[in-house]
């Protein structure tokens, strides 16, 4: 899996003013710019290439929107055509009701910008406006209905009757992704992947399909939609040049040729050819293929994330949503990150997992710190910090994996952290100097060794089959646990001192207070009072804090402390914490490695699903108090072509400021798909 979750908590500044991070905040998030460092220096040759991956990653936004639900670009198209009218209505009067209803107007548009859709980008759930429907009525009715997207012959009055339940009723399609224990997952979840059937006709077809004896499965199922015929037989409608968003693929891949034209080298060249193959035949052996390629790729110094990756979107794990990450390496910042891949086999040694689960030759980690160009689709506006792919198995165990963190990323987030929350939830004043002095290194520590040593470690049995076969809806939340407990059981080892990627023992304490306190207590402020938690990280998160706090209850290893009417949690055992977490490490590795599906489903539902409403009330009140929104996205740099006699000599670099703004030219300029697909 590619992506720990960010942290929990921004006009183009003039050249004489410092760069404005924070843009603007509204409902449960905020917007925030990133800075690219060092663009500048790149050659020509290198901007050139950038610049063509730039147009193919945005040139597939539309896939995400149709595959998160099936009225997406019909709901966003609308509220791009009302948009401009609504501003001239706010404008021109001075009626506070209206412009009430106007601003509401704008934060339900934005909002649906932020999440690709109508669906909240982390929890699922349906958002809804709060403006009235009348006054949606009245812009619809005032617009031109060319620019409305109108199918199959209707009326302005039918579309506003077809739209109004799609937008304003929290009922319908409640969730994007459902992940309930004894629902059917298929059928309660509103993602477009599958199109009339149920959760046992989706696991009988591929029952019937994987060979689980296959060492080198293709990622069944990644990059189609699954229906009913006519003649009511199962079917996969693939995703490529030809067939179903080929009018998006068609000019990804335009843009990806262009940009294999310029490659840096033999092995990127061929790495963009076969990603160019792929997409125009749809084969996953050749998806394969491309990721092989991918991962030999070493020696580049652009790269880029492109095609459909992350399953958490399926409630079953088997179709990925588009996304694009656009990068470049950060050749001084790689350093510490290298350090630790150098060292995989050793972590895979000294392991606690058992002798049989481990890695006995660990090959081909590839580790650096990136700074991004752009991201595009799932990885927009809310980002991964940080990127380990490809995500077969096999693959990295025989041709290694590339890991990487999003440097000007996490930078951006650390510029934009607002003060207050470590004065509310931590405890002491020793803890809050130690997070003070040495949280940011350790936040990106323990992101470097999640994706280098976490994601890229163990082996799962001969003849068991992949996670998403056995574990099906736990095994996103099995795996992100299991990545993030190598990482907090090494935070804590000698070794990383001895590596020079840390001063002390300090720095691994300080993430174990920050991970012990979100997990238990601060990620609460993402939920309403009474939801408990679906979220694949939000759910490993909880898991390993509530299992190490059960399980070192007696010695008080973690202590639940209440001061001025206030819960925190104190460790007082850092060495028994990190035994714990090796415990559990061991644990989670057997049931990924043995296929156990009870006991994934044991550890997710006993430790990382319910909430203590007494305490979620308490953080939610407390969170209140300190006005941050706890959701952060961002506003994607801008590159623009220098052309001479009709060549591209030079790229430049600009900083959009206005969110709205960019959505909008962004709906203009990369909109190839059909309202419906």
């Amino acid at each position: 899996m590619a992506r720990p979750a960010a942290p929990e908590p921004v006009a183009e500044a003039a050249k004489d003013q410092p760069f404005q991070t924070v843009s603007e905040q509204f409902a449960d998030l905020r917007v925030l710019r990133y800075q690219v460092p060092g663009f500048e220096t790149l050659e020509a040759k290198q901007k050139e290439l950038l610049y063509y991956l730039y147009e193919a990653a945005l040139a597939g936004r539309d896939i995400t929107y149709d595959q998160n639900y099936r009225h997406n670009l019909r709901v966003r198209r609308t509220l791009e055509a009302l948009w401009p009218l609504n501003q001239q209505r706010m404008a021109a009067t001075s009626n506070t009701q209206q412009v009430e209803q106007a601003q509401k107007f704008n934060v339900y548009a934005k909002r649906v910008w932020f999440s690709n859709g109508v669906h909240h980008h982390y929890s699922t759930r349906k958002f809804v406006p709060d403006c009235s429907r009348e006054y949606f009525a009245e812009l619809v009715k005032a617009a031109d209905p060319k620019t409305l997207p109108l199918v199959g012959g209707e009326t302005v009055q039918e579309f506003v009757m077809n739209m109004t339940p799609i937008i304003f009723d929290p009922t319908l399609d409640a969730k994007r992704v459902n992940q309930e224990k004894d629902a059917d997952l298929v059928q309660t979840s509103a993602t477009n992947f599958y199109q009339g059937l149920t959760q046992k006709e989706v696991e009988a077809y591929y029952a019937r399909k994987i060979d689980k004896k296959d060492q080198r499965p293709v990622s069944y199922g990644l990059n189609s939609r699954l229906v009913k015929d006519k003649n009511g037989a199962v079917v996969e409608q693939p995703w490529k040049v030809g067939g179903l968003y080929g009018e998006a693929i068609t000019q990804i891949v335009y843009w990806l040729g262009k940009a294999a034209d310029v490659a840096e080298n033999p092995e990127q060249k061929k790495a963009l050819q076969k990603l160019v193959q792929y997409y125009t035949t749809g084969d996953l052996k050749v998806w394969d293929e491309y990721n092989i390629a991918w991962v030999h790729d070493t020696k580049s110094r652009t790269d880029v994330v492109n095609g459909f990756i992350e399953v958490y979107g399926d409630p079953l794990g088997y179709r990925a949503t588009y996304e694009a990450v656009v990068s470049f390496k950060d050749l001084e910042a790689s350093k510490r990150i290298k350090a630790i891949g150098d060292q995989a086999q050793w972590f895979e040694d000294h392991s606690p997992i058992k002798p049989e689960h481990k890695k006995k030759n660990v090959v081909g980690i590839t580790a650096k710190v990136i700074t991004t160009v752009v991201e595009s689709g799932d990885a927009a506006p809310a980002t991964p910090i940080g990127i380990n792919l490809p995500n077969a198995t096999w693959i990295r165990k025989e041709h290694g994996s590339k890991s990487v963190q999003l440097g000007n990323i996490v930078e951006a987030y650390d510029q934009a952290n607002a003060g207050g929350m470590l004065d509310e939830f931590a405890l002491t004043d020793a803890e809050k100097q130690r997070a003070r002095q040495y949280g940011s290194l350790a936040g990106k520590l323990h992101t470097d060794m999640h994706e280098v040593i976490g994601h890229a470690s163990g082996q799962i049995n001969p003849g068991v089959g992949t996670t998403k076969e056995t574990l099906k809806n736990y095994a996103s939340a099995i795996e992100e646990g299991r990545a993030d407990l190598v990482a907090l059981y090494y935070l804590m080892d000698p070794k990383l001192v001895e590596l020079k990627v840390v001063p002390s023992l300090e720095v691994g304490k300080a993430e174990y207070d920050s991970y012990i306190r979100g997990g238990l207590m601060t990620q609460l402020s993402r939920l309403t009072l009474g939801e408990t938690v679906e979220e694949a990280h939000m759910r490993n998160r909880q898991m390993v804090a509530k299992w190490v706090y059960e399980k070192g209850q007696k010695e008080k290893v973690i202590e639940k402390v209440t001061k001025d009417g206030k819960v925190y949690f104190r460790i007082n055992d850092y060495q028994k914490l990190r035994g714990l977490f090796g415990q559990l490490l061991r644990e989670t590795q057997r049931i990924t490695s043995e296929g156990d599906f009870n006991g994934a489903k044991n550890l997710i539902e006993n430790y990382g699903v319910k909430v203590d409403p007494a305490l979620h009330k308490e953080v939610l009140a407390r969170y209140q108090k300190l006005n941050i929104a706890p959701y952060a996205g961002f506003i994607q740099p801008r590159l623009v072509p220098v052309e001479r006699e009709g060549k591209i000599v030079d790229v430049k670099l600009e900083y959009p400021s206005d969110f709205a703004q960019q959505m909008l030219d962004y709906g203009r300029k990369y909109s190839f798909l059909p309202h419906v697909n």
